[in-house]
């Protein structure tokens, strides 16, 4: 008898219990009805990195708003998607929106058919969210848009997701976790962890390899053209004229040559092609100096090659040039691209592919990086990249740590992202974007940063 009593109790408080779950849980889910004020956008955002007010529903379905939740979390970065109704409140709705988020991170918001995003410069710089932004703008629907800017934003920014992401189990925002005991809980919980931690371990690896391959194209087209300069070369050690110092570059040059095959050879990540390309520009200043003996003209000095095409060989000159939509600066150049800017023509600029075809390699991606700073050092790269988006790229604090360090200053510090920073950001990062203080109309988006 007490035996069946006690299992009625017990059976009893599970029951209690149960029921008390699911009465903070219909408690705490958030409504339809007040999701509408920046404070219920926020708190939406802190549990799920997209959001989709019930009024504009009709532009993000319910499927595709969880495929990028998950792609955003997989990616384990700090990036909030907000998708608004047109006659939303717009002044100061970015500024306004960080703080009650109180989360470093990045921030995207559609508003009706307008689209504009900010973010903490210590994950993006303010250069990188503009180009970003400006690049979706002529996708056809929210559904492209979005996740054309979510694959480039995540690409590009740095920092990690905010922890209160980390629960996975949900239906519409109520915690199934809540319906299960807390032993479970907690040993999901770890078991969760350690396989996001193996997930996104595997996903950084497979991102470096896919951009090494890409990469490995534009360096071995480097290191043909370099042997393809030896055997036009038509110096021979033994001919007549030739001396030791003639003999000490020519050996120097083909030393280079194979380091470079080596090094690209045994490269397992980007950061690896950096002493490839060290080793294309030390060869051919050695041909530089090479040909100066032969023609008996004082030797070269040692110069950084062609900022515009590494592989027109050194260059004999600072020549000022404007990047389209940034600002001046000086770069080295070639005797024929300083020719070419003198007459007021483009200069023969290195393009790669892309996934949007063909662009200069500044415009590249990150991976960039490694292959620029071989061939320029970590001192200048800087000051030739600035306002470029692989020097946007190169700013932000995730960068060392994909790419390799010693490029010089870039310069990113504060939060790393996903911290809860509370109010302690900088205004300037949020200021602008939509009209009315805000959002900007018409055709003018991307021009009010």
């Amino acid at each position: 008898m007490k035996v069946a009593i006690l299992g009625r109790g017990l059976i009893g408080l599970l029951i209690a219990l149960a029921f008390a779950v699911l009465t903070v849980v219909s408690v705490n889910a958030p409504r339809a009805s007040a999701a509408t004020s920046v404070s219920a956008v926020a708190e939406a955002l802190k549990d799920s990195p997209v959001y989709v007010d019930p009024a504009a529903s009709a532009q993000l379905s319910t499927s595709d708003a969880d495929a990028l939740a998950e792609q955003i979390k997989d990616a384990d970065k700090p990036l909030f998607v907000a998708v608004l109704p047109a006659d939303y409140p717009t002044d100061n709705l970015f500024e306004n929106l960080r703080t009650a988020t109180g989360i470093t991170g990045a921030y995207a918001i559609q508003l009706g058919d307008q689209f504009n995003a900010r973010a903490d410069s210590s994950v993006l710089s303010n250069d990188a969210v503009e180009n970003l932004v400006t690049s979706v703008q002529d996708e056809p629907n929210t559904d492209s848009r979005l996740t054309a800017f979510t694959d480039r934003a995540l690409a590009n920014m740095g920092g990690s997701a905010p922890s209160s992401w980390g629960s996975t189990g949900t239906d519409d925002g109520v915690p199934v976790a809540g319906l299960i005991t807390v032993g479970a809980v907690l040993a999901a919980g770890g078991a969760g962890a350690y396989t996001l931690v193996r997930r996104n371990r595997r996903r950084h690896e497979e991102e470096q390899r896919a951009a090494l391959e890409k990469l490995r194209v534009v360096v071995d087209e480097d290191i043909t053209a370099f042997g393809e300069e030896l055997d036009r070369l038509d110096f021979h050690p033994g001919e007549p004229g030739a001396d030791d110092a003639m003999r000490e570059d020519y050996e120097h040059a083909l030393d280079a040559y194979d380091k470079a095959k080596t090094h690209m050879a045994e490269a397992e990540k980007p950061e690896d092609v950096r002493v490839v390309t060290q080793s294309l520009e030390d060869g051919r200043f050695s041909l530089a100096r090479l040909a100066a003996r032969r023609e008996k003209v004082p030797l070269p000095e040692r110069r950084s090659p062609c900022f515009f095409d590494p592989r027109h060989g050194p260059s004999v000159a600072d020549e000022t040039w404007t990047p389209q939509g940034g600002a001046p600066r000086e770069v080295p150049v070639c005797a024929a691209d300083r020719s070419r800017l003198a007459d007021g023509r483009d200069p023969l600029v290195r393009e790669v592919d892309t996934d949007s075809g063909r662009r200069p390699y500044w415009d590249a991606g990150p991976a960039y990086g490694p292959w620029a700073g071989g061939y320029f050092g970590g001192g200048i790269l800087p000051g030739l990249l600035i306002g470029t988006m692989l020097g946007s790229m190169m700013a932000g604090p995730a960068y060392a740590a994909d790419y390799g360090s010693g490029y010089g200053d870039f310069g990113a510090a504060g939060y790393e992202g996903g911290d809860v920073s509370g109010a302690d950001f900088s205004t300037d990062d949020f200021s602008g974007g939509f009209g009315g203080g805000d959002f900007g109309g018409g055709g003018d988006f991307g021009g009010g940063f």
